[in-house]
């Protein structure tokens, strides 16, 4: 079956609860991702809204990719920035252009929104992740604390 790019909407809570399971496996973290749900009205509330954009790669029912990204709307000039919080591809389905999919759906997403950049945080030692980024922009060294 082929996978399938889907922006998520108020009544996909269900699915980004999925998402949350793919999440706490692919980065080897339950305890943040599945620990202390929070409740369907908090999760469809925050579907509903702008800043958050949530993007599930589906094969027929099953999240076997997904992608969380906020918008930032800028004090300095009238614009947002768009920032990729997780990414994450099922171990299964990996190395089959998902996560690429998902970033073009972003990138698509962006554009429509007006937003002026889209950005990731990779951390070193992160290989794969690393290579995906630096094959779809610009890489710029920074340090967060």
């Amino acid at each position: 079956m082929s996978v399938s790019i889907r922006c998520l909407g108020r009544s996909d809570v269900s699915v980004l609860r999925q998402m949350n399971a793919l999440f706490g496996d692919a980065f080897n973290d339950p305890d943040t991702y599945l620990g202390e749900p929070p409740d369907d009205a908090y999760l469809s509330g925050l579907l509903a809204g702008d800043h958050l954009i949530a993007l599930a790669a589906m094969d027929g029912a099953v999240v076997v990719g997904g992608l969380i990204a906020y918008e930032l709307e800028k004090f300095e000039r009238a614009r947002s920035e768009i920032y990729i919080y997780d990414l994450a591809v099922a171990e299964t389905h990996r190395r089959q252009g998902i996560a690429t999919a998902l970033i073009g759906a972003l990138q698509r997403i962006a554009a429509e929104r007006g937003a002026w950049v889209v950005y990731v945080q990779a951390d070193y030692g992160d290989e794969p992740a690393i290579a995906l980024y630096t094959g779809l922009g610009k890489r710029e060294d920074v340090l967060h604390f």
